[in-house]
């Protein structure tokens, strides 16, 4: 958990520090966004807030579990995938698991564009860049994440050199700010069916990053990437079309069957 934090942080929007296993952000209330650590240890998660009020740090902790899955219980999980020869060593070696999402979810389809064809830090920089440009300053010295309506009205060509990504590129990430202003849901509550069918409607939008955005926004958690890179990677390299047939044997429980081919591809060592 906290390895895939600090790997996917925003510079300037979040503060990682590896050796103490804490994640700095801001989070939403109804107030407005507040800054928030969570410190991940051995058995638990420990949240702290910039908030003196009782109701905002409910309010908080409920983000913070629905951003780290706090609340599934793993053990019927590992108990799910213990006989199967691929992951049964997986969730023996690490039981407890969690499908970490976004604690935003504009900023989560963003990220996903600017994470398309290429690596992880890369996706980071320029997510970055996208913050320094057109997010917002906020008191606790973190910045917050630009809103749609700042990224749907910047000049194209502006916001191609801010951020330092293709033309196409960049227009997807306007296509998508375009969308979400103009309506597009992007919640765990929407018909997910539909919003697939909205997302591929999307120019610059593919199958790869409305499966993504259904495991990691939409919390389903039987969705599964089958074009995936490393997650196939950890699967032996199987075509699209395998991939997605071997993961059928993992339903209903394919989004933790990605976390684990994820994990050990990616995060063995940590």
């Amino acid at each position: 958990m906290a390895a895939i934090l600090a790997n996917h942080a925003i510079p300037g929007c979040e503060v990682a520090d590896r050796a103490d296993r804490t994640h700095t952000r801001m989070l939403g209330t109804p107030a407005g966004p507040r800054r928030v650590t969570v410190t991940i240890r051995p058995d638990d998660v420990g949240l702290t807030a910039d908030t003196d009020d009782d109701g905002e740090f409910e309010h908080l902790i409920d983000s913070t579990r629905a951003w780290l899955d706090l609340d599934t219980d793993t053990g019927a999980i590992a108990r799910a995938f213990d006989g199967d020869p691929l992951l049964g060593p997986l969730v023996r070696d690490r039981p407890g698991l969690r499908a970490v999402g976004y604690p935003d979810a504009f900023e989560a389809a963003i990220m996903t564009v600017l994470g398309q064809q290429v690596s992880v830090a890369a996706g980071g920089t320029f997510g970055g860049r996208l913050a320094a440009a057109y997010g917002s300053a906020s008191p606790s010295g973190l910045t917050l994440f630009p809103t749609p309506q700042v990224i749907a009205d910047a000049p194209p060509e502006e916001l191609r050199a801010a951020v330092g990504v293709t033309r196409t590129r960049a227009t997807t990430v306007q296509n998508v700010a375009r969308a979400v202003v103009d309506g597009l849901f992007l919640d765990a509550s929407a018909d997910q069916a539909q919003l697939r069918r909205e997302l591929l409607a999307i120019p610059g939008i593919g199958p790869w990053s409305a499966d993504y955005l259904a495991v990691r926004v939409l919390r389903d958690p039987d969705a599964f990437t089958p074009g995936d890179l490393v997650a196939r990677r950890a699967m032996g390299n199987p075509s699209i079309r395998d991939a997605e047939r071997l993961s059928e044997e993992w339903r209903p429980y394919r989004a933790y069957a990605l976390f684990h081919l994820w994990t050990l591809a990616t995060y063995s060592g940590d």
